[in-house]
């Protein structure tokens, strides 16, 4: 049975670099120091991609046509990848700002295996993964809505990027998997489908 694991803690909408700085400095990132991430850093980034700014009316951080939202945000977490949560697949609630597990392990080898064997992807404490139900969006607007899930897929992705670096850390979108493979390993229904595989890990430092 699904299990609450973390709630919180609320993000920060106030930080110490200007959005000018975080778009000089964002870049992609593709080897990781061995250190773990906090819960503070990756409950931060979770909020960036796809959390609730304005509650009454649910609106995230994204923009989604018709407010349709059709993406959902995983993790694949390794073993210390991130302090205090072990090694699994969660899935983010944004609505109450949680992780919830959904299957306890280390995935990270075959997630990488899907990925084309991209060892950034093996080598992050954390991977971010992007999945979409298209009928969400396309039961409203047509064959268009297609269009518009990869535009908000887009939104999500550099939301991560630019809280990334305002967190001190780095990351790198991975587009190049076999969607079959990834929607096994998340045991996916057939409605939802992987739309990106994002490695997030503390920066290496001279």
């Amino acid at each position: 049975m699904p299990q609450v694991v973390q709630t919180g803690p609320h993000p920060k909408t106030c930080g110490s670099i200007s959005v000018e700085e975080a778009l000089a400095k964002r870049r992609s990132i593709r080897e990781y120091a061995d250190k773990s991430l906090t819960i503070e850093q990756l409950m931060q980034l979770l909020w960036a991609a796809q959390g609730i700014t304005l509650r009454p009316y649910g609106f995230r951080t994204a923009p989604s046509a018709g407010a349709t939202y059709p993406l959902e945000i995983y993790l694949v977490t390794k073993r210390s990848g991130v302090e205090g949560l072990e090694a699994g697949i969660y899935h983010y609630e944004p609505r109450d700002h949680r992780l919830v597990e959904r299957i306890a392990g280390d995935f990270s080898g075959q997630l990488m295996a899907a990925a084309l064997d991209q060892e950034w992807v093996g080598s992050a404490p954390v991977n971010f993964v992007i999945t979409a139900v298209f009928d969400r969006t396309t039961g409203k607007y047509g064959e268009r809505g297609v269009r518009y899930v990869w535009q908000e897929t887009g939104h999500a992705a550099q939301n991560i990027y630019l809280q990334a670096v305002a967190l001190g850390l780095g990351n790198v979108v991975v587009g190049a998997f076999h969607d079959a493979e990834v929607q096994r390993i998340l045991e996916l229904s057939d409605l939802e489908k992987p739309a990106y595989v994002i490695p997030v890990g503390v920066l290496n430092t001279p």
